[in-house]
């Protein structure tokens, strides 16, 4: 039986979301090995969207299995009202099981993705609506210029062709410090990346005065969700190496994959020793106290540089094993 009339009754209006959602798609299992500075990498991504986007937007976060403690700092960021809408999965779904959930349900009328070792620096979101709102039928434009597979944008490079008002054109347009560091950031070295540089080029286009690079990922794009909603959902079996379906299939259904022409959005991948493009990067405080180990002498066995190099190069191995090619 009832008690009492509901107070929400009398409320006369409700919270309206952001034309813009921001979501960040998280994992972290555990807080050691490939994982251990994870913590403060996702605080740095967080933050980073929070003091470097000049457009309105709800942050939205995923998080998919990780541990506890990274789950405390995400309900208390929640709690501080810095994060709007906080997902929390009790098991690891696969980035198409997040996907498939975070594309459907953000509210945004556009959904801005990242992973959750993404970097933003002040106009990325500006820039990439701006791209978004003035090439026709857009489906995922990305915050940085990068040199991405051909085939995933041959309909973008149709499209400027048969384009009157669209100007192509084909060269080295990516600085070599941003193709290094980019590159870098994905396990390439540096070496083989100076033999690379000058044997591809990059495609740049132009429409109704603004500037684009042909190319997108499924990394860190920004979409309408009306479009992004019609590959849904994601049937993939495995946690990572099949997410490429997002930028193959927009590809094969006639949408634009564009990048903006700065690099605005920097991978920091697992850590944050070492993130070139962005100097004056400050480290914060251990999010989580077990970050930080001791090392005895079996760590320091652990860490000597050949046997780290075996130890990494079977860690991978059985990794693709078990996930398959990491993508």
């Amino acid at each position: 039986m009832r008690v009492g009339q509901n107070p929400s009754k009398k409320a006369k209006s409700v919270a309206m979301p952001e034309r813009i959602t921001v979501a960040v798609l998280n994992y972290i299992p555990f807080i050691k090995g490939f994982y251990a500075d994870m913590p403060n990498v996702l605080k740095v991504c967080l933050n980073s969207i929070r003091e470097n986007t000049e457009l309105p937007f709800d942050l939205m976060v995923f998080d998919n299995g990780s541990c506890e403690d990274v789950v405390q700092y995400l309900v208390e960021e929640r709690n501080a009202g810095n994060i709007q809408y906080l997902i929390l999965s009790e098991k690891n779904l696969g980035k198409g099981g997040a996907w498939s959930i975070i594309l459907d349900g953000a509210p945004g009328e556009i959904i801005a993705y990242a992973d959750n070792d993404i970097y933003f620096k002040k106009g990325w979101l500006r820039e990439s609506v701006e791209i978004l709102e003035t090439y026709p039928d857009t489906g995922m434009v990305t915050a940085r210029p990068f040199r991405s597979n051909q085939d995933y944008f041959t309909y973008t490079i149709e499209w400027a062709r048969s384009t009157p008002e669209a100007v192509l054109e084909q060269g080295c347009f990516i600085p070599w410090e941003s193709y290094r560091d980019f590159n870098m950031s994905i396990g390439n070295k540096e070496e083989e990346l100076k033999e690379l540089y000058p044997q591809k080029n990059d495609w740049r286009v132009k429409y109704k005065d603004v500037t684009a690079f042909v190319g997108a990922s499924h990394w860190q794009f920004t979409g309408y969700k009306s479009v992004i909603k019609k590959f849904l959902p994601f049937k993939m079996d495995r946690p990572m190496g099949q997410v490429k379906y997002l930028d193959q299939h927009m590809n094969e259904e006639k949408y634009l994959r564009l990048m903006i022409p700065d690099s605005l959005a920097v991978n920091m991948s697992n850590s944050l020793d070492d993130v070139p493009e962005v100097p004056n990067l400050k480290i914060p405080e251990r999010t989580v106290s077990s970050t930080v180990a001791p090392q005895g002498l079996s760590q320091k066995f652990l860490q000597f540089g050949p046997v780290k190099k075996i130890f990494m190069k079977l860690y991978d191995l059985i990794f693709k094993w078990y996930f398959g090619q990491p993508s």
